[in-house]
């Protein structure tokens, strides 16, 4: 039997798929939204997600018709849940009259339900191994990286093989609030990113200042950004550093502002979180510290721009010690004599 997305495309007309996730785990599904479209071009494709999500579809209007934004449900913690929430929500959906919901958004040990909630005609995505099994329903992989697993899903539903790359478009609007957000600022320069929403996979302030000031003394102008609740981290860093570098956390008030930022950098050193997916859909070159979670599953893909430093236990169980500075600066080096243009701010 022809995969889900063969038998019949005319009649997947009205599709939903559910991610309603952070910004990097987003832009690790483009490529999945992607193939999807080349599945289905003429099909209408609403976004389950974060309210943020509506600052993506408006820049990928040819993969994202529509977001809805997700108003939370018990046990996914990252919006919170009002009991009186879902049903407008699912109202919307049997509406729609949905012909085929996906779920993109993990395992499938909670997401799997409310995608069933939905009320569409047919439904897919992953499931536990432990499960049982369905049409449509694959076997959650327990290893690779995070835009692969999606995208292998929509191939395994029938999807044609697309390009793996990470999409972030600029508008014109990003450019002007980048510039207004640190003014004056030339090329080159890098950016320093030392927060994180988790603060597990936070390097610390201190080791963070030692990349700044060598990059610095390199010649680099280094400019430190975070959101307004990241100013006491950005503080810590700027505070350790020996050179004068330029704080602006809190001021790239949009996620297209701080966007724009990043794919003007020479070099973005960061934690594993929102800004190391930025400068992959940018092709900034990038030095990624991993030390909470796994570089297999989330260092970006193209392994020419972008370095994934980790101390081994962090490779094998994505959770462990912080690297040392030399290690992290090595990466710096390596990257910038292989990305010479890096250095001159022309990438």
């Amino acid at each position: 039997m022809k995969p889900l997305l063969e038998q019949r495309p005319g009649d997947l007309r009205r599709v939903a798929v559910f991610r309603a996730l952070q910004l990097g785990d987003l832009l690790c599904a483009v490529p999945a939204l992607r193939a999807l479209r080349a599945a289905l071009p003429e099909a209408e494709i609403t976004l389950l997600s974060l309210p943020w999500a509506h600052e993506l579809a408006k820049r990928l209007p040819r993969l994202i018709d529509t977001v809805v934004p997700f108003p939370g449900f018990p046990g996914l913690p990252e919006q919170p849940f009002e009991a009186e929430s879902p049903p407008p929500f699912l109202h919307w959906a049997h509406e729609r009259r949905l012909d085929l919901a996906i779920q993109l958004h993990g395992a499938g040990r909670t997401t799997n339900t409310v995608v069933d909630l939905l009320g569409a005609r047919w439904t897919a995505g992953y499931r536990m191994p432990d499960a049982p099994a369905r049409p449509n329903f694959f076997v959650y992989p327990d290893r690779g990286h995070e835009s692969w697993r999606y995208q292998h899903l929509l191939e395994q539903l029938g999807a044609p093989q697309v390009s793996t790359a990470v999409e972030f478009p600029l508008l014109t609007e990003d450019v002007t609030e980048a510039r207004q957000a640190v003014p004056g600022l030339a090329a080159p320069y890098a950016i320093i990113h030392a927060g994180a929403r988790h603060a597990a996979r936070r390097w610390p302030p201190e080791r963070f200042a030692a990349i700044a000031t060598s990059l610095v003394e390199r010649g680099l102008t280094v400019v430190l950004t975070g959101t307004e609740d990241e100013r006491s981290l950005t503080q810590a860093v700027r505070e350790r550093c020996a050179v004068p570098v330029i704080d602006a956390a809190g001021a790239t008030r949009t996620l297209g502002a701080m966007a724009a930022l990043v794919a003007g950098a020479a070099l973005v050193v960061t934690n594993d979180t929102g800004t190391s997916h930025l400068a992959a859909a940018s092709r900034t070159p990038s030095v990624v510290v991993f030390q909470a979670t796994s570089p297999e599953r989330w260092a970006p893909r193209d392994r020419d721009l972008h370095v994934a430093v980790a101390m081994p236990d962090t490779l094998r169980e994505g959770r462990g010690s912080p690297p040392p500075v030399a290690t992290v600066l090595r990466a710096v080096d390596q990257l910038l004599q292989r990305v010479p243009e890096a250095a001159r701010g022309t990438h």
